[in-house]
């Protein structure tokens, strides 16, 4: 999993402190900017709206323990997930302005005023952790009932994400067994419309896009647009004075989400003005429903994480987290003083939160199933000490995903997986997932709820492997999706195999299916496929056309560098950043494109 370079180190102080008050351990300093959402080929400009950022802390070290068995694709190959971690590469850039000298990825905002941005809780100086690697026995421990959900299931599951559907049929031409997407008579697609890159003097941050059932949507430059599904005309436009920042996948079921943007747009002498600015959108009516702030002291708190759960807005940072009404902007929790703070959360059926605690040689972090309405705490599992940040997977079946120890090597943020109890916040298995083996991407660091390429389901963890040799030419190269049981954290068994030439990499759930994209080779165009959850038999749902031109265009959105969306048919691919124009360069002349099937 070859990954941008890893995250500076921590923030200098601010004071307060988001959420519900939590009788925890000391507090432990903030996390430092790390890896990005969708992740964007490396630029030689500065990009918009990203902080200037110190240098990284060195990653700690820990014990080697008994490697993992081999996994799909990879026989006889025995990664350790717990050897000496290895150094990721740099790109060596220059800083710009809006820029802090590393792939954009889009890494925490400094608070204004405060050179270097970041938390309260401790100064640019301050000791980095270096706690040590635990042994297995250790990490597989630390559930601590605290109540029942109390009948919130059926509240929380009203979040949708985009294009989810369950139940169906086998029929040609009807919809896959276990989902709702079609089958279409004939998979062939062609090019429905493209959004062109949007013209800015710098590279600026586009992270965003929904598909809901009456328009898709896209961050642009400083704006949010809806496109009709079909020709890509206009529907409506949301202007904000500002770039997007962060975006949450989630939506309700009746079309609104949020995301974080910035107040003004970034300039030479200003690269930053924070991620300050929370906003529920309502993308169905193309309306901003309303803006909201926070304060730490008398300086604007810039967030790093946003979500939706129920009918709940949650936006996390080193200062802690605060939630609103989506459709009201009412407060539904504010500043506490407490000796822990909600560093962010992951949203969707339920709403998750990564609380950090302890000291500065002693974090703890706590996984904990939240009541999105109060803040209240119903579950909480305490992860293994000297494991500083985590990613949520899923809410619901709860899956964290961790770098133990840096232990993954490549900058992917992910070494191990952990599947949780939501109700009693016991750890119901543990699976190592070496770099060098499996391909998925999180940033636990600074985005919370940040996972991709891979996908939970059927009780299920879906994670690709890292791309081999395959059967064909020389130069052929393929690659696998496995899966996990939650249950037990071992292998089922299942494989899907990409095929000679493509890489396959899991989109979402279909009901009990799994959407996965195929990665085209040289000659060919990508593809949709359906993968029945009990089978894992494919079943083709779209693929590109292989002309040259279209091949060109699509492979600029390939998993690693875009988002992709997938639903009734049509597949959309977008940028997560707009590059200035360059005559040298014919690529990424695009900010969008949109394939459909023709029957």
């Amino acid at each position: 999993m070859t990954q941008p370079p890893p995250p500076p180190p921590n923030q200098p102080p601010q004071q307060g402190g988001f959420g519900p008050p939590q009788d925890q351990p000391p507090q432990q300093p903030p996390p430092p900017p790390g890896y990005g959402y969708p992740q964007a080929p490396p630029p030689q400009q500065p990009v918009y709206g990203y902080p200037q950022a110190p240098q990284q802390p060195q990653p700690p070290q820990g014990p080697p323990q008994a490697a993992p068995p081999p996994g799909y694709g990879y026989p006889g190959q025995q990664p350790n997930p717990y050897a000496q971690p290895q150094q990721p590469n740099s790109y060596g850039q220059q800083p710009g302005y809006g820029y802090p000298g590393q792939q954009p990825t889009m890494p925490l905002h400094p608070q204004p005023g405060q050179p270097g941005g970041g938390g309260r809780k401790f100064g640019a100086s301050a000791v980095i952790i270096t706690a040590a690697v635990v042994a297995i026995a250790l990490i597989v421990g630390g559930g601590i009932w605290y109540s029942s959900s109390s009948g919130k299931d059926d509240d929380t599951k009203k979040t949708a994400t985009a294009g989810g559907t369950t139940g169906g049929t086998n029929d040609k031409g009807g919809t896959t067994s276990g989902g709702k997407e079609k089958v279409p008579a004939s998979a062939a697609s062609k090019v429905l419309f493209e959004v062109p890159m949007p013209k800015v003097s710098d590279t600026m941050v586009t992270s965003g896009s929904w598909l809901t059932d009456k328009v898709y949507a896209k961050s642009g430059s400083a704006e949010v647009v809806g496109y009709n599904r079909d020709t890509g005309a206009k529907q409506w436009t949301i202007k904000l004075p500002g770039p997007v920042c962060q975006a949450t996948k989630h939506t309700t079921t009746d079309g609104k989400t949020a995301i974080l943007y910035e107040p003004a747009m970034p300039t030479e002498d200003k690269p930053s003005h924070g991620c300050s600015q929370i906003a529920a959108l309502d993308l169905n009516t193309g309306t901003k429903l309303w803006t909201k702030t926070a304060n730490s002291g008398d300086q604007p708190i810039s967030f790093e994480n946003v979500t939706v759960s129920a009918n709940t807005v949650a936006v996390g940072s080193s200062d802690g987290g605060a939630a609103f009404d989506i459709s009201t902007g009412k407060v539904l929790w504010s500043p506490k003083a407490t000796d822990c703070y909600d560093a962010g959360y992951g949203g969707g059926a339920k709403l998750v939160a990564v609380r950090r605690c302890g000291t500065y040689d002693s974090p703890t972090l706590h996984i904990q199933t939240i009541d999105p309405v109060s803040g209240k705490v119903l579950s909480d599992y305490k992860m293994a000490q000297g494991i500083e940040y985590a990613s949520i997977v899923s809410t619901d079946p709860l899956v964290v995903a961790a770098d133990v120890g840096d232990s993954a090597g490549d900058g992917s943020g992910v070494s191990d997986f952990f599947s949780i109890d939501n109700k009693t916040g016991a750890l119901r298995s543990h699976i190592p997932a070496p770099g060098k083996q499996y391909a998925a991407r999180c940033d636990g660091i600074t985005r919370v709820e940040y996972c991709a390429e891979l996908a939970v389901g059927n009780d299920r963890l879906y994670v690709p492997t890292e791309e081999h040799d395959g059967s064909g030419d020389s130069y052929s190269q393929t690659n696998e999706i496995v899966a996990f049981d939650l249950a037990t954290g071992k292998q089922t068994g299942q494989r899907a195999d990409a095929g000679d030439g493509y890489t396959i990499t899991p989109l979402r759930m279909d009901g009990s299916n799994l959407l996965a994209y195929k990665s085209p080779p040289y000659n060919k165009g990508g593809q949709v496929v359906s993968i029945d959850g009990t089978s894992f038999k494919e079943t083709k749902l779209l693929e590109n056309p292989s002309t040259e031109t279209v091949r060109s265009a699509e492979t600029t959105f390939l998993p690693d560098y875009a988002e992709i969306l997938y639903g009734e048919g049509h597949l959309y691919m977008s940028s997560v950043y707009a590059d200035k124009a360059s005559s040298s360069s014919t690529a990424d002349k695009d900010l969008a494109i949109a394939f459909g099937t023709t029957s």
